[in-house]
């Protein structure tokens, strides 16, 4: 994804299953926290996350995201994915400084975005470490967003061949958070991608498997910052 702006912008974006790589070419980033700006590292790693976050985007910014598939900081380093819970921390963590600074070179050089992916892809694809995928903990993730994040982790577990606390342990190792955690933002997403106009709030979060409207509302203003009416109202999320 490519963030590219010629106006001063504020965004907001919602949690998501996926870690994100941030390639900064051009400008600034700012973390919104209330009334106070927090300048992001130029190139980042982001974790996932539980609640909403905000971000000022100054004018001429150019920001490529990608978007790791589930367990896929893995295949670049051996930080355990839990450790970036909540955190956006240089990418100097991960790679050397001076290639990271060579990178940025060969982006600001290029005007043409799709040169810029490649570029990304090429620096990427040399520094693969371990590109072997935990078959069991993507199975039990694949089985999570099956069925739309409404599971019960017992329940799950015992349809793989291993134990509930290793299982909570090896997954929170790979994928970056909890396994119910994991669920509720599958859930969360699903609600907001089928929600529709003709039906009502209670229906819509009856089928998303909350039977408290209490706790849906406040899960969903935790994770998107506004009530539900106020969000569907709203401009489109990031």
């Amino acid at each position: 994804m490519i963030i590219e702006t010629d106006e001063a912008i504020k965004t907001k974006t919602i949690p998501d299953t996926s870690m994100v790589l941030t390639f900064r070419v051009s400008g600034e980033v700012f973390k919104a926290d209330g009334r106070e700006k927090y300048p992001l590292p130029v190139n980042a790693v982001a974790g996932l996350r539980n609640s909403v976050r905000e971000f000022y985007y100054e004018q001429q910014t150019i920001n490529l995201l990608v978007l790791l598939n589930e367990g896929g900081i893995k295949a670049f380093s051996k930080i355990p994915a839990h450790e970036l819970f909540c955190q956006n921390v240089s990418t100097e963590n991960l790679f050397h400084a001076a290639e990271l600074n060579l990178l940025s070179e060969q982006l600001a050089e290029t005007e043409n975005n799709n040169t810029r992916v490649a570029i990304v892809e090429s620096f990427l694809i040399k520094k693969l470490t371990d590109n072997t995928p935990d078959v069991l903990i993507h199975r039990a993730a694949r089985l999570i967003k099956q069925q739309n994040g409404v599971v019960i982790v017992k329940d799950l577990v015992k349809s793989l061949p291993i134990s509930l606390d290793p299982f909570g342990k090896r997954f929170r190792a790979v994928i970056g958070t909890t396994p119910k955690h994991y669920a509720g933002i599958v859930r969360l997403r699903n609600l907001i991608s089928k929600y529709s106009t003709h039906a009502s709030l209670t229906e819509t979060a009856c089928e998303a498997g909350y039977f408290d409207q209490a706790h849906f509302i406040k899960d969903f203003k935790l994770f998107t910052g506004q009530t539900p009416k106020d969000f569907f109202q709203s401009p489109r999320y990031w």
